[in-house]
């Protein structure tokens, strides 16, 4: 037996994934409906800001998963804000639903930004998330680097958004960019409590998905992506057919987590790039099997 498929690993595997994450965008509701039964009550959403959608859309779809049992997790697009009028708008609408208790406060793609907020630092350091009831503000980490942005320069913003958020009274997790390579994520983590920063970290990883749709977005946010990574991940460049699942990568980050006892807290957040259906049954299928389970699998 492949000793990351023994008993032991299948449980690790199983324990991570107590409490995931997923992403919707502000089209997904529908998906969303559709996978409600599949997800435990209080599941953490997230809903995108890209820039195809509209405030009604962003706040509908948060809206839906409050109204589904589940919390949203709206982000908030730095660059894409237009005005500090646009920010506090966005605000008292979530506030208007109930869903502005935990927001994801991130710099967004635009190379130039549409207003006064260049930054997530800067959307946390305005005060209009303590003003308008937010707890805690999700930020980004990059365990495999950034295109465009220096590793040291990752490293500082991370640790001033942290403290920013302190300062201010907001609790913080850090949600990851998605990645193939486990022993990079590990790697990364021991530095992120290394340097003193101890918020909760959500793991971003792709959920079941094409291979080429995979690589098409590991292409499009400067994730690495070379022969040696993704056969560890569990496919070939060389066979881009069919689908690909994080079973291998899930079950190596819970064995190598298992054994540590300095990573603190530490979860997965699913990037549903085969949609929210098929992340959410991939999940199901896979804590249901769990050895720890075993019992319940029999009933």
């Amino acid at each position: 037996m492949d000793r990351s498929d023994s008993p032991d690993s299948e449980a690790a595997a199983s324990r991570l994934l107590e409490g995931y994450s997923l992403e919707m965008t502000g089209k997904d509701v529908p998906a969303l409906l559709d996978t409600r039964p599949l997800l435990p009550a209080g599941t953490r959403v997230n809903v995108t800001f890209l820039g195809n959608e509209d405030t009604d859309m962003r706040v509908s779809a948060a809206l839906a998963v409050r109204e589904s049992g589940l919390v949203p997790v709206p982000h908030i697009s730095a660059r894409r804000l237009g005005s500090r009028e646009e920010l506090q708008d966005f605000l008292g609408r979530l506030r208007e639903i109930d869903a502005i208790r935990h927001v994801f406060a991130v710099g967004g793609d635009p190379a130039e930004p549409l207003g006064p907020y260049p930054d997530a630092l800067s959307v946390i350091r305005s005060g209009l998330l303590t003003d308008y009831g937010v707890k805690e503000v999700s930020i980004a980490g990059y365990p495999e680097g950034h295109p465009d942005i220096a590793t040291a320069e990752l490293w500082r913003h991370l640790e001033d958004k942290t403290r920013a958020a302190s300062d201010l009274g907001l609790g913080s997790v850090i949600l990851t960019q998605f990645g193939f390579d486990s022993d990079q994520v590990v790697k990364w983590i021991a530095e992120v409590r290394d340097r003193g920063i101890h918020s909760p970290i959500r793991v971003g990883t792709p959920g079941p998905a094409g291979i080429k749709r995979l690589l098409g977005f590991a292409r499009r946010f400067g994730i690495g992506a070379n022969a040696m990574i993704v056969k560890k991940y569990g496919f070939l460049l060389t066979n881009l057919v069919g689908t690909a699942g994080p079973d291998r990568f899930v079950r190596d980050l819970a064995e190598r987590l298992s054994g540590s006892t300095s990573t603190g807290d530490v979860a997965l957040h699913f990037y549903a790039f085969g949609g929210l259906p098929a992340t959410a049954q991939w999940v199901s299928e896979r804590t249901a099997r769990s050895p720890e389970r075993g019992t319940e699998q029999q009933s």
